[in-house]
């Protein structure tokens, strides 16, 4: 197991409508998943056992590195080696509306969730859409400590947050509480319908 040569790359190594290089390949894989790992340098070199300038120089797309240097950089990141070495495929997830899977509080059908995107490894977040009607506040109990929740309302308009510190929302209009204190979602009008993200 030797250095990855131009001429010995795997496959997907190469990109010649763009010229990526090989060596452009890898330092951009390991940039973007040495972020979602939450990684410094330093770290994952030590976890790698590899030296911070190897690592350095590899992130800038100098050097040429061994298989063996990637396959310890992979195992470090808990990754599949040919995530630093294949061209990344974009991924576009579409979910129509009435979709996603949705769960309704008790047996009320005035109010329901629908989780449009769950987080994936490496994200800490779940986004949701929410459909309200008036009549009965939705309160929920302390979440995790740190959760943090966004809501954006799209159409009607609705009472959110603390329980202690409600605010009127209209369309149009962002908030953002902590989701590990009581919380409630009051909607004011008939069709209420809200986006809600929990950062946690």
């Amino acid at each position: 197991m030797g250095e990855i040569r131009q001429d010995e790359q795997p496959a997907g190594m190469t990109n010649a409508r763009s010229k990526t290089t090989p060596q452009q390949l890898v330092a951009a894989a390991l940039k973007r998943e040495r972020g979602r790992a939450g990684l410094s340098i330093t770290e994952l070199a030590r976890r790698a056992g590899i030296g911070k300038s190897t690592l350095s120089q590899l992130e800038s797309g100098e050097g040429n590195p061994s298989v063996e240097t990637l396959w310890a950089l992979s195992l470090a990141l808990g990754i599949q080696f040919s995530a630093l070495v294949d061209a990344p495929t974009p991924t576009v997830e579409v979910i129509r509306l009435g979709e996603g899977p949705t769960i309704k509080a008790g047996d009320a059908d005035d109010y329901s969730s629908t989780l449009m995107s769950a987080a994936r490894p490496g994200t800490r977040r779940d986004i949701y859409v929410i459909r309200a009607e008036p009549g009965k506040p939705r309160i929920s109990e302390p979440h995790a400590r740190g959760v943090v929740e966004h809501v954006i309302i799209s159409t009607g308009r609705a009472l959110v947050g603390p329980t202690d510190h409600a605010v009127e929302l209209s369309p149009g209009d962002y908030m953002s509480y902590a989701g590990d204190l009581e919380h409630m979602f009051d909607a004011l009008e008939p069709g209420t319908v809200a986006v809600l993200v929990s950062e946690f």
